[in-house]
């Protein structure tokens, strides 16, 4: 299940605390433990919780 052009919302953190960067991401994946996998490319990818993304074609007000 791979899912490209996913957004993040603004102030997203990871599963360490830190916040992401706010781009263009492609969901890989969900982990056992709820946590959702998106990467930038083969070398940036972050844990975050899954209410924190949008997917295409989701409109980014519907995010508040």
């Amino acid at each position: 299940m791979i899912i490209e052009n996913v957004a993040v919302k603004p102030e997203t953190r990871n599963h360490k605390g830190f916040f992401v960067q706010e781009t263009s991401y492609r969901l890989v994946g969900m982990d056992q433990s709820g946590w959702a996998l998106i990467c930038i490319d083969d070398a940036v990818c972050h844990y975050v919780d899954p209410d924190d993304l949008s997917m295409p074609g989701e409109a980014m007000n519907d995010l508040d």
